[in-house]
């Protein structure tokens, strides 16, 4: 029963995550109530995947308090976003820490790629303010990445995936 509970609650962490991309491509804005459901659903993945409070649940706080305070340096430094500081610290409640520093791993790949494709599409058009990355499809798509491939096995071995 608490796998069933767990993959439950993975699809809907997948679905948050896109839900989550196409907001913040849409508008740049991550809702508040999405980034606290995925964190307020992670003590019911933790309890439905077995894991125990120590050492388990504390270094899964811990990483996601140490991902708090670097990239709230980032988003008092301008480089980010709050609702991407709020989805990725959200993101390391559910994501294993060897898994999550893939997902950062990735996160900056893509957001790069991201970056200079807005950045080229901005020049292009010639705009004049301020240029505004939607982060939340680059934290979203990593994060669905790493769901693939380390948290659906079954899915894993169909398609091949690795990270």
């Amino acid at each position: 029963m608490s796998e069933y509970l767990q993959y439950a609650l993975l699809v809907g962490l997948a679905i948050a995550l896109v839900t989550a991309a196409i907001t913040d491509l849409r508008s740049r804005h991550i809702a508040n109530w999405l980034t606290g459901a995925v964190a307020l659903g992670a003590p019911l993945f933790w309890w439905a995947s077995g894991l125990s409070l120590w050492p388990d649940i504390a270094l899964q706080l811990a990483v996601a308090l140490a991902a708090f305070a670097i990239l709230a340096v980032l988003f008092a430094l301008r480089a980010m976003g709050g609702g991407d500081v709020k989805l990725l610290t959200a993101l390391a409640l559910w994501i294993a820490p060897l898994q999550f520093g893939q997902l950062v791993v990735l996160m900056a790949l893509l957001g790069g790629a991201l970056t200079l494709a807005f950045g080229a599409w901005h020049v292009m058009q010639r705009r004049k303010e301020r240029l505004a990355i939607p982060y939340g499809v680059a934290i979203s798509a990593a994060g669905l990445w790493v769901l693939a491939a380390h948290y659906f096995p079954a899915a894993h071995q169909a398609i091949g995936l690795s990270v």
